[in-house]
């Protein structure tokens, strides 16, 4: 049987994705078909079809799944942000365990995967806010997220994984910006000012940062906007206009004025203090972050004597926050503005037995064994969702540490690096850590 566009079949779902997707056969043929889940059966409407699958959409549940969950979401359909909130909670992690256990054993990788450690209240739990900003069809200015596999902004009353705090800012910035008429950001035409509206909140600090990102460097009524954000939100601690005049997805531009404020904010993640710019890297998910480095922290079972090094250590979250046990840190990383932030981070805390380098990993590293001959004794990898370069992972197994603790947002970059160190050590366990509660990311 040849799939085409456009027919209907029913079908039964036989297992859920590595996004969440349900995934069906037709005379073997596979079927993608989100808001599915596993055991369900349904009618669906081909998509789109390719030589190896096709992607279809559900026309109706004909038998639905005990764990389907009742939407709460008023925006779930159309932004495609967490692609698994139709199910239950619970559920959710067991996918993910799944999901995680597939792509390894593809790589012919055999080794104990842990539950998935959950959160305990998956809700509002994002501490950095990005909204874009842009004309409705009436040419209106509108605020919210992007609809999914689009540009188009979708208003937002209340998004469920948000910040409460930053979603009443943010709406209170953007009512500013309308009334006093701001040009919002055109991207048909690339005209108008505001593209996006950043903030960041300290979870324990309560501290707000607020980046507006601006298509010019100047702002229309820039200081009537600043003094009705520091009066009306007395958290706000620091805002900076960021300037993006590139016709590109990335958000942040790489020019940052200071408006208000240090330019920064500070957090506190398992007793250590961090200050977060506008730029740096910092988990969105506090509360999860603290359980992820707590276990990578576990895994490397410090005794207080090793050497460890940090590889993409962003502002140095994870070996700060192993510093107080161990003899020496360092820490690499691509982004020179996070470098020195990491450095700050380690004063702010006065941490003395750590340094930070900026570089590639796959040159830095090399170049640093080479001239310096330090063996470490532990390495934490915390690499990009793209993964770690093959000169990287070969200068690693080159200097054979005794234990390798590898951070990942990416099963599938995980397992095929996984794949190459299981050559030279013993995979002893994978946990999954739900950064990002009833999404698809990991």
């Amino acid at each position: 049987m040849k799939i085409k566009k456009n027919e209907i079949y029913e079908v039964d779902i036989i297992d859920n994705g590595y996004e969440g997707e349900g995934i069906a056969k037709i005379d073997g043929f596979t079927i993608f078909i989100p808001n599915a889940i596993k055991g369900e059966k349904v009618k669906i409407k081909i998509l789109k079809v390719l030589s190896s699958h096709a992607f279809a959409k559900i026309e109706a549940i004909i038998e639905e799944s005990e764990y389907r969950a009742n939407v709460d979401c008023d925006t779930y359909s159309k932004c495609g942000g967490c692609a698994m909130r139709h199910i239950q909670y619970e559920k959710t992690l067991e996918i993910k365990k799944s999901a995680v256990e597939s792509t390894l054993k593809k790589q012919g990788i055999d080794v104990k995967v842990n539950d998935t450690i959950r959160m305990e209240n998956p809700y509002f739990y994002r501490n950095k806010l990005q909204y874009p900003l842009g004309l409705d069809n009436e040419g209106k200015p509108i605020m919210g997220v992007f609809a999914s596999r689009s540009h188009r902004v979708i208003e937002t009353r209340e998004c469920m994984i948000q910040n409460k705090r930053l979603q009443e800012i943010a709406n209170g910035i953007f009512k500013f910006i309308k009334e006093n008429k701001i040009p919002v950001y055109d991207e048909q035409n690339r005209s108008g000012q505001i593209r996006h509206l950043v903030l960041r909140i300290g979870i324990k600090t309560k501290e707000v940062m607020v980046t507006i990102v601006s298509n010019e460097e100047k702002i229309k009524f820039e200081s009537g906007l600043v003094e009705y954000i520091t009066e009306n939100f007395k958290d706000v601690k620091t805002i900076v206009k960021n300037v993006n005049s590139q016709n590109t997805n990335v958000i942040l531009g790489k020019k940052n004025i200071v408006l208000y404020g240090d330019g920064y904010i500070k957090d506190d993640i398992l007793g250590f203090k961090f200050n977060i710019s506008p730029m740096s890297f910092y988990q969105v998910n506090p509360v999860q972050t603290e359980k992820l480095y707590s276990k990578a922290i576990e895994l490397a079972d410090l005794k207080g004597d090793e050497t460890i090094f940090d590889l993409y250590c962003g502002i140095g979250t994870i070996g700060i926050c192993a510093s107080n046990k161990i003899k020496k840190l360092y820490g690499i990383e691509t982004v020179h503005e996070a470098i020195e932030d990491a450095k700050k981070n380690a004063s702010l805390n006065n941490i003395e037995n750590s340094e930070f380098f900026a570089g590639d990993v796959e040159k830095a590293l090399p170049e640093f064994i080479e001239k310096n001959n330090i063996k470490p004794d532990v390495i934490f990898i915390d690499p990009p969702r793209k993964g770690c370069d093959n000169v990287a992972i070969e200068t690693i197994l080159k200097i054979a540490p005794e234990k390798i603790v590898y951070v990942s947002c990416n099963p599938a970059t995980l397992s095929r690096d996984l794949k190459m160190f299981s050559n030279m050590y013993e995979l002893k366990e994978v946990t999954p850590v739900d950064m990002f509660p009833f999404t698809r990311t990991y």
